[in-house]
C-alpha cells in the first residue's frame, strides 16, 4: 500500500506492506484522514516529544530516525478483521476509530509511535473495541473530524461551563474553532473568540462565536461590566463588603442570607476562558487581561517551558484547568454529534490533498489566511491542493 513517511523531518510518499490485523484488530480502507497540528509538531520536534513522554511514563512515541506515518483524525471502511474479534459490522460498512491499538502488552497510538502507523496510507489497523459505525451517512469528510472534535467535546466537558456563562475563546485555529462549534452546539449564552488573523475570525463567526475580537484592537475581556465580571481587586473588595453591610440590613442572621445566596448560586460571575494557542506567554497574558475568578482551559499544547506570576493567578483567584485527549464516549458522542447536525464542523476544512500532496499541504497550513484544517483522502491524485 502507499502511505506517506516521515523520517529526519522529511516527508515521502512509500510503498509499504499491506498491514495484517492481528488478533482484536480491524484493517480498514482509509477514506479521508486530517492533519493535526501535532503532525506539524513531531515532524520537527519528534525527539522532544518522546522526551516529554518518557517523563509520564509513555516510551513508545517515535524517534526523529524512525519511519513513522502520521495520522489520527480519520474514518475508513472495514476490510477485514483479524482473529479473535467480534465481526458485528458488515465489510464495506463505513466507521471511525479511536486511535490506539493494542500491540501484545502495550498501547500504542496511531500516527505518534512506530509500532502504530497512522492513516497517512491507504490503509489502517485499529482496535476492533474502540471502532464506530457512522451513524446517518455522514460524509467522509465530516466524519474525519471526529477526533478534533472529541478533544474539543472532552475540553468544553472539563470546564463545566454553564449555560448561562460566557465563555472566551483565544486561538481560532482548529482547536480554537472546534471548541466554539461544541459550545454552540451546547447552547452557551455568549462565545467570545479572539484571533490576531482576519481569516480565522472569519471562520469563528461561521462556527458559531458572537463576538470576535481582533487582540490588536481590543480585548477580549473589554465587555466584562456588561456581563457582570469582577474586574479588579478593589471591585471585589467592595462586592464583599457591600454585601455584608446589606445583608445586615435585614431581620435574619447575614450568615443565614449570605449561605442560602451561595446555594441559589448568586456569586460573582466570572468567564470561562478557553487557550486554545499553545505558545509561551499565553497563559501569562490571560492571567493579566481575565476578570477575576476566571476558569482557564489550557487546551492549546505548549511544548515549550514557559512561565506565569502565580501571585498574579492567586491574587485573582484564577483557576487553571489542563486537558488532553478524550474518552471512548466523548469519542462516540462527538461523532453523533457531527452525524444529527448539532454540531457544524464544516468551516474547519479549509481543503484537500492526496497522498503526494501531503507535503505541500504540511506548508500551506502555515498561512492562517487559507486553511484550518487539510483533509487527505488516499484515492486523490496529484499534489493540487482542492478547496473545500
Amino acid at each position: 500500500m502507499k502511505a506517506v513517511i516521515c523520517q529526519n523531518a522529511t516527508l515521502r510518499v512509500d510503498t509499504l506492506p499491506a498491514p495484517k490485523p492481528a488478533k482484536g484488530q480491524v484493517l480498514l480502507n482509509v477514506l479521508r484522514c486530517g492533519i493535526c497540528g501535532s503532525d506539524l509538531h513531531m515532524r520537527q520536534h519528534c525527539d522532544h516529544m518522546r522526551t516529554l513522554t518518557r517523563r509520564v511514563g509513555y516510551d513508545r512515541v517515535a524517534g526523529a530516525d524512525d519511519a513513522l506515518v502520521f495520522g489520527h483524525e480519520f474514518c475508513g471502511e472495514i476490510a477485514d478483521y483479524g482473529p479473535g474479534t467480534q465481526r458485528k459490522l458488515k465489510a464495506g460498512t463505513a466507521v471511525c476509530a479511536v486511535p490506539l491499538i493494542r500491540n501484545g502488552e502495550h498501547v500504542d497510538a496511531l500516527g505518534l509511535s512506530a509500532h502504530a502507523p497512522g492513516a497517512y496510507a491507504e490503509q489502517v489497523l485499529v482496535q476492533e473495541a474502540l471502532m464506530v459505525p457512522i451513524p446517518n451517512g455522514l460524509a467522509p469528510d465530516r466524519a474525519a473530524l471526529t477526533e478534533p472534535m472529541a478533544v474539543a467535546l472532552h475540553a468544553v466537558r472539563r470546564s463545566e461551563i454553564r449555560k448561562g456563562e460566557v465563555a472566551i475563546v483565544i486561538g481560532c485555529g482548529p482547536v480554537g474553532l472546534a471548541v466554539i462549534c461544541i459550545l454552540k452546539a451546547m447552547g452557551m449564552k455568549a462565545i467570545v473568540a479572539s484571533d490576531f488573523s482576519p481569516g480565522r475570525r472569519a471562520l469563528a463567526r461561521r462556527c458559531g462565536a458572537d463576538v470576535v475580537i481582533d487582540p490588536r484592537e481590543s480585548s477580549p475581556y473589554q465587555d466584562g461590566a456588561r456581563y457582570g465580571f469582577v474586574g479588579s481587586l478593589p471591585q471585589m473588595l467592595e462586592l464583599g463588603v457591600g454585601t455584608r453591610e446589606k445583608l445586615g440590613k435585614l431581620p435574619v442572621p447575614w450568615w443565614h442570607s449570605w449561605r442560602l445566596a451561595e446555594a441559589l448560586g448568586l456569586q460573582p460571575k466570572r468567564p470561562v476562558i478557553f487557550e486554545c494557542v499553545g505558545v509561551p506567554g499565553i497563559l501569562q497574558t490571560i492571567l493579566d487581561g481575565a476578570p477575576l475568578t476566571s476558569r482557564v482551559i489550557v487546551v492549546g499544547v505548549c511544548m515549550q517551558a514557559d512561565q506565569i506570576e502565580p501571585s498574579m493567578a492567586i491574587n485573582k483567584e484564577i483557576e487553571l484547568r489542563f486537558v488532553l485527549g478524550y474518552t471512548p464516549l466523548e469519542y462516540r458522542d462527538a461523532l453523533h454529534l457531527l452525524a444529527e447536525g448539532k454540531v457544524n464542523g464544516d468551516p474547519l476544512v479549509t481543503g484537500t490533498v492526496g497522498l503526494e500532496g501531503v507535503d505541500g499541504a504540511f506548508s500551506a497550513l502555515g498561512d492562517a489566511e487559507r486553511h484550518a484544517k487539510i483533509l487527505i483522502d488516499p484515492r486523490r491524485q496529484g499534489i493540487a491542493i482542492a478547496a473545500a
